[in-house]
């Protein structure tokens, strides 16, 4: 396995802080997003790098680990318990185990231990599991509301995966085996996706319930009438009462978002309607309402 400078991949120095490791993060993936660069294999390669490096150096024990055994830090844990073993042992020639490795005495030992070493007639190799992955994909909300497939792209492969409709903001879904490798035959590690998703509609969304306000002219919202509005499942024609007053709520039962893995049911739609005031009034609109004021008295 090459030894990859992450810091060098996020472009931070070694003294970097979280959040400057995070901001460059962010630069840096929004600038070869697979999205932003689809048929450029050099970008997506060089995000995979980027997520692969900020998901080490942005957990403080894997960033510790990896300053410590470089390429070899997802060892770590097996080197520490095999130092800490041989401690009271001696090896062979009346030496005893000092625990003072340099990095070339880290990669002897690693590719001893894991790439096979053999013990009479048998050659032991320990098996294990790769490193886990970790990517953010963005969806509208419009994309979140329905069932859908995209393809993203692992390892230079491109992976097709089906999105569930009603999938949540930061929520989080897991691809198993398909993270790095494993070592002598071990498992793949897995792909944890992050959804990041953008409002491009109308709605508020809180939950699986869906927020907007629609607008109605004044001679409705006294007389009552009808209207259409938009909801994500398409025009709905919705009744107005008489005498409705600005800031009235309805709710529309299941005309809400999806709920998550749930098929068939929906979270509700809550509308606030907004009376407009009527301006620019001709003179007999004006005399009108003077006189409907003064009936009013």
């Amino acid at each position: 396995m090459d030894y990859v400078d992450y810091y060098k991949v996020l472009g931070v120095n070694k003294n970097a802080t979280a959040d400057e490791i995070k901001n460059a993060y962010r630069k840096l993936a929004r600038k070869h997003h697979p999205d932003i660069n689809p048929n450029d294999k050099e970008a997506h390669k060089k995000f995979q790098q980027i997520n692969e490096a900020n998901e080490v150096l942005s957990d403080p024990d894997k960033r510790k680990k990896y300053d410590q055994y470089g390429k070899d830090w997802k060892h770590a844990d097996e080197f520490e318990k095999h130092r800490q073993s041989q401690r009271q042992h001696s090896y062979p020639g009346g030496q005893t185990f000092s625990g003072g490795f340099g990095e070339d005495d880290f990669s002897d030992f690693f590719a001893s231990m894991f790439g096979g070493q053999q013990s009479g007639s048998r050659n032991r190799q320990t098996k294990f599991r790769g490193q886990d992955y970790n990517a953010e994909l963005q969806l509208t909300l419009s994309d979140a509301y329905k069932t859908h497939q995209q393809t993203i792209t692992i390892n230079n492969k491109n992976v097709r995966i089906t999105i569930p409709a009603g999938i949540e903001n930061g929520q989080q879904l897991r691809l198993k085996g398909y993270g790095a490798p494993g070592v002598n035959g071990g498992p793949n590690g897995d792909l944890y996706i992050t959804f990041s998703i953008t409002n491009n509609t109308t709605f508020k969304r809180m939950g699986n319930d869906l927020y907007t306000t629609a607008e109605i002219d004044l001679y409705t919202a006294v007389l009552g009438g009808e209207i259409t509005i938009d909801t994500l499942s398409g025009k709905v024609k919705l009744k107005v009462n008489p005498e409705t007053q600005n800031g009235t709520k309805i709710r529309l039962k299941r005309k809400g978002f999806p709920i998550y893995k749930k098929e068939g049911e929906f979270g509700d739609l809550f509308i606030t309607f907004s009376v407009n005031i009527p301006t620019n009034l001709t003179e007999k609109q004006t005399e009108l309402f003077k006189e409907l004021a003064k009936t009013s008295r």
